[in-house]
């Protein structure tokens, strides 16, 4: 952790408050495939 003289200096783990690994990438490669679903969803109603 950070010392207490310098508040001001902290990582970025400890800034956030923990590690989020590859929490980024599944958020992304979900959100692609529902966007996906939907636009096959969206053409075959339309057809």
């Amino acid at each position: 952790m950070a010392d207490s003289d310098d508040p001001s200096r902290l990582n970025a783990t400890e800034a956030r408050g923990a590690a989020t690994p590859g929490v980024v990438r599944y958020v992304l490669i979900a959100s692609l495939v529902l966007v996906i679903l939907g636009m096959i969803g969206a053409y075959l109603v339309n057809q």
